[in-house]
């Protein structure tokens, strides 16, 4: 099993920033694709952002286009969702996950699989 570790989370108002981290327990994450989706409360996961193993191809849901930036510093075995213009509906548990497949096969909204243990964003005045 590929576990990965979420950091980052955290409490902001609106219009703020947060950083999300995703890193690797055990393995490099060189070769693989990572996703990063999202749970609120009472709501259905929602796939947000898919990155290559190289970084060249990214996507995003439409709900978070234009605001959310995914990248990944192989070096330093980790990916980031830099999270800006953060709306209250953006609160929710964020998850990072390796994606089975392609980023361009990635339906935009779609769920990834299982994660890590998440970390909560929680964004209020």
């Amino acid at each position: 099993q590929l576990l990965l570790v979420e950091s980052g989370g955290g409490l902001v108002q609106p219009g703020g920033s947060l950083r999300l981290s995703c890193a690797p327990s055990g393995f490099t994450l060189d070769y693989y694709a990572i996703g990063w989706f999202r749970q609120a409360p009472g709501k259905e996961r929602e796939g947000v952002s898919c990155i290559s193993s190289s970084g060249g191809y990214r996507n995003y849901a439409d709900s978070v286009k234009g605001r959310f930036t995914i990248s990944r510093d192989n070096a330093k075995n980790t990916v980031y969702l830099q999270m800006n213009s953060l709306k209250p509906e953006d609160t929710a548990v964020y998850y990072c996950a390796v994606v089975q497949g392609l980023c361009v096969s990635w339906v935009p909204g779609s769920d990834f699989g299982s994660g890590g243990q998440g970390t909560q964003v929680t964004v209020s005045s």
